[in-house]
C-alpha cells in the first residue's frame, strides 16, 4: 500500500510529538543520574544543572552504602515488598473470586461495601487504634496488614474473573472439582495478566512504603528505604567550603533517590506488557 504525502506528514508529526514526550520523560532521570555521579565542584560550575558530566565519581553511592542505614533499610523494604505482595495477592484473589460468581448470596451487599471503602475511610486515628490493639506497632506487619487488600484491585480482579468462560467452571464442577481447586488449578493459571498487574500495583506500593512506617514504627532498625532516604535528604546539609572534596547535599540526595528508584525502574519494563493487558481486560470485562 502506497502512502500519500498527507500520511507521511501525519506520521512525521506523530513521531516528533512522541520524541518530545520521551525526551521530557528522560531528562529528569538523566539529570538525577548525572548529578549523583558528578563531583560537586563541576555541578556548581554548571549552575547546579548538568546532564553529561566530564568527570564521574561514585563516592556518594559508596558513602550511602557503607556509612548510612541504607543497606539495612533496603533489606527491610525487600522483606516488606516480597511478603506484603504475596499476602496481598492471596487475599485479593480469595476475595475477588467469590464476588465474581453471580450466584453468591449477598453478592450485591458485599460489592456495595467494597465500593463504599473507595469513597470513605475509617480515618487515621481509628486505624492507628486498630493497629495498636492488634499488637502490630513496631513490626513489619504494621506496614503490611493495614493495606492487605485494596478495594480497587479487588474490582479489577473480579472483572477479569467474570470474563473467563463459564463452561470451564461447569466442566470442572461436573468432574467433581470444588471451588478452591477450581481457583487454584483453573482460574489462577488463566489469570496471569491480571495477577501481574495487581501484583505490580502492590509491589510499587510496598516499595514506596512511607506513611505507615512513620505512623506505626518507632524502631529505627525497622525503617524502610523511603523513610531512611527522607532522613538523608533532611540531614545531609553541609557547608559549601572545599566543594571539590566534600560530600554535598545535592549529590547525596540524587544518589539516594537513584538507590530507592532503581529496582522498580529495572523491573517495570519486564512487566509492562502484562500490566497493559491486565488493565484493559480487568477494566472492560464484566
Amino acid at each position: 500500500m502506497v502512502r500519500g504525502l498527507d500520511d507521511k506528514i501525519f506520521n512525521t508529526i506523530i513521531y516528533v510529538i512522541l520524541g518530545l514526550c520521551g525526551l521530557i520523560a528522560i531528562l529528569p532521570i538523566l539529570y538525577v543520574v548525572s548529578v549523583s555521579i558528578t563531583p560537586f565542584g563541576e555541578v556548581l560550575s554548571n549552575g547546579g544543572f548538568i546532564l553529561f558530566p566530564k568527570e564521574i565519581t561514585f563516592s556518594a553511592y559508596r558513602t550511602l552504602l557503607t556509612e548510612s542505614n541504607i543497606p539495612k533499610a533496603f533489606q527491610i523494604t525487600v522483606l516488606i515488598t516480597v511478603i506484603g505482595t504475596a499476602v496481598n495477592l492471596v487475599l485479593t484473589g480469595l476475595m475477588a473470586y467469590p464476588l465474581s460468581r453471580r450466584n453468591l448470596p449477598g453478592r450485591n451487599f458485599f460489592l456495595l461495601m467494597i465500593v463504599f471503602t473507595l469513597l470513605f475511610s475509617g480515618g487515621l486515628i481509628p486505624t492507628y487504634l486498630v493497629v495498636k490493639s492488634m499488637g502490630l506497632l513496631d513490626s513489619i506487619w504494621a506496614m503490611i496488614l493495614p493495606n492487605a487488600v485494596w478495594s480497587f484491585n479487588v474490582l479489577i480482579m473480579k472483572s477479569f474473573f467474570e470474563g473467563l468462560p463459564e463452561e470451564l467452571f461447569e466442566s470442572a464442577r461436573m468432574d467433581g472439582a470444588k471451588e478452591f481447586r477450581i481457583l487454584l488449578q483453573i482460574v489462577t493459571p488463566l489469570s496471569l495478566p491480571v495477577l501481574l498487574t495487581v501484583g505490580l500495583f502492590y509491589l510499587v506500593g510496598h516499595w514506596n512504603e512511607f506513611f505507615q512506617a512513620i505512623f506505626y514504627v518507632t524502631d529505627r532498625t525497622l525503617y524502610p528505604l523511603q523513610v531512611v532516604v527522607r532522613e538523608i535528604l533532611m540531614q545531609s546539609q553541609q557547608p559549601l567550603e572545599n566543594a571539590e572534596n566534600m560530600m554535598p547535599t545535592q549529590t547525596m540526595q540524587m544518589a539516594s533517590v537513584m538507590i530507592a528508584s532503581l529496582p522498580v525502574i529495572v523491573i517495570y519494563p519486564f512487566l509492562q506488557k502484562h500490566f497493559t493487558k491486565g488493565m484493559l481486560l480487568g477494566s472492560i470485562k464484566g
